[in-house]
């Protein structure tokens, strides 16, 4: 379960009345269902979310249908509060297992609205970013991992906050698009 924002507009690094060394904490596992139900709040966030579907779907169709993806960015926090703004996209690291047979640099270059971030912001309104499971891990891959990790756990002021986790596959997906034109609906009624 996702918790709720904090009295500082984010979602908490540790889940409130948890202990600060509990394994319950950031990144909070959740289902899109779930990832739908808690951020689909405004017309700017169902479109992002739409994008972050229709990403998802696109990254399954070309074999990665294995992994998760860490979702954060001022999508995350209440931004409507804290900046008195909509946001504009949805952060994401993409972990996966490259598809049989397909190696990362033809994955990539083959699909760059998929894997060049300005054309997955355009596209998608998703701010993307991967890195391949499986593979050995190199110090620069430590780095980036513990980077994204670092940069997500704070707001630029410092602030320390909370981002979700959500599995690849589409277990759900579909669940989540029916979800969304629900929650679309009562908006607009």
């Amino acid at each position: 379960m996702i918790p709720d924002w904090n009295n500082s507009a984010v979602l908490p690094p540790v889940r409130p009345g948890a202990q600060g060394h509990s394994p319950d904490r950031s990144p909070y596992r959740a289902m899109m269902t779930e990832v739908i139900e808690r951020f689909a709040t405004s017309t700017e966030r169902i479109t992002i979310l739409r994008g972050l579907l229709t990403y998802r779907a696109a990254l399954r169709k070309n074999g990665i249908v294995t992994g998760f993806q860490w979702l954060n960015g001022s999508f995350m926090e209440n931004k409507e509060l804290l900046q008195n703004a909509d946001p504009n996209d949805v952060d994401v690291v993409t972990f996966f297992n490259l598809p049989d047979g397909i190696e990362e640099q033809t994955l990539a270059t083959t699909n760059l609205d998929l894997f060049d971030n300005q054309r997955a912001k355009e596209q998608f309104h998703v701010d993307a970013y991967s890195f391949v499971l499986g593979q050995p891990t190199e110090d620069f891959d430590v780095r980036n991992i513990s980077y994204w990790y670092s940069m997500w756990s704070h707001r630029r002021n410092g602030l320390w906050k909370g981002f979700v986790q959500v599995d690849i596959a589409a277990n759900e997906d579909e669940n989540a698009s029916v979800l969304l034109d629900q929650i679309e609906q009562e908006m607009t009624n």
